[in-house]
């Protein structure tokens, strides 16, 4: 297997790689990363002088270098993980979104179509996408690999379309593809601007931790080293053609969230002085702000027997510490300009 992981320097893409560098099938893995604001080799710096790692320095929207990859290092499977995927940015400005997620999408179907040239023995693309396309769940329910797609933000309105470009790939030019839709992912190397690494800065700073609206929207967590396992099975033993749903089985209100984050940093660091909770400012809800996502994943667990090895509370706990101990990171990639 010669992999290609697209967005391997960020979070999701480094935690996957860290998962996979060593399994015997894989002869060589590139990572293929524009290093945006939240793409960072510091991410890597205990695989980078791997003998199976290179790294490629590409915007997915530079359809030639994309082509390029492929061909020079004679990939056979792929990893589409690269995308805009912070909602609040979508809605403050969804240019990016488009052209990335979708027209990036695009130009690396476009390079594989090429590069293999029909011959789809042994290939494979995987495209990893987002519970977000579903849209929001009433109280009650699950999403399902059958659910319609309704996508309420630009964030998920562009996966939503980069999912058709590659379920279209396949049924119109028979590229071999399977597309996953993930829950939350939480965990390690996360950039500080979604919601649990946000609420843990906040925390440590003494600063006011903003919650949107009531906080009581309900979001399905997954750990990301749980997710990273998920994608190596279903890139390996998936049903070409197929979806697959990855959720965490972790139901939580925002709110709890943050109130767990707290009581953890109270108990982790002491000398912050307690009384973190103290800390909760509720602030106007974000437009479009979906009630409820929960997934089930039944069909991966019983067609491929995947369940997380995770609960929330001890998969949070891991999280929260590994910030504790890793402020130098988030230093480091806080320092990065952000653009837009």
């Amino acid at each position: 297997m010669k992999l290609l992981i697209t967005g391997g320097a960020g979070f999701i893409g480094s935690n996957l790689i860290h998962h996979i560098i060593d399994r015997p099938e894989v002869e060589r893995l590139v990572n293929l990363d524009c290093l945006t604001y939240a793409g960072h080799l510091a991410n890597l710096e205990s695989v980078i002088r791997h003998p199976k790692y290179v790294f490629e320095k590409v915007d997915l929207r530079d359809k030639p270098a994309v082509l390029r990859v492929i061909e020079q290092y004679g990939i056979t499977h792929i990893m589409h993980l690269a995308a805009e995927s912070h909602v609040d940015r979508s809605i403050s400005g969804p240019g990016d979104f488009i052209s990335t997620n979708i027209i990036g999408t695009f130009n690396l179907l476009e390079a594989c179509r090429g590069a293999w040239n029909g011959n789809f023995t042994n290939r494979r693309f995987h495209h990893v996408s987002t519970d977000e396309v579903y849209g929001s769940l009433g109280a009650t329910g699950y999403f399902t690999e059958t659910t319609p797609y309704a996508p309420n933000s630009p964030y998920s309105a562009s996966k939503a379309s980069s999912d058709f470009l590659v379920r279209a790939y396949h049924h119109t030019y028979g590229v071999p593809v399977v597309i996953t839709n993930c829950s939350n992912n939480y965990g390690p190397f996360q950039f500080p601007e979604k919601l649990i690494p946000v609420v843990i800065q906040s925390c440590l700073a003494r600063k006011q931790i903003p919650v949107y609206g009531d906080g009581l929207n309900v979001r399905d967590w997954l750990y990301v080293r749980d997710h990273a396992e998920a994608l190596w099975q279903v890139l390996t033993r998936g049903k070409d053609g197929e979806t697959y749903n990855i959720g965490g089985h972790n139901e939580w209100a925002n709110l709890r969230i943050v109130e767990l984050i707290c009581d953890l940093v109270d108990e982790l660091s002491p000398q912050l002085g307690g009384h973190t909770r103290q800390l909760i400012t509720f602030v106007k809800d974000r437009p479009g702000h979906d009630r409820r996502y929960a997934i089930d994943a039944s069909k991966l667990q019983r067609e491929l027997g995947w369940v997380p090895a995770h609960t929330f509370e001890n998969g949070i706990r891991e999280t929260v510490q590994w910030y504790l101990d890793n402020q130098l990171w988030v230093k480091t990639v806080l320092g990065k300009p952000v653009a837009g």
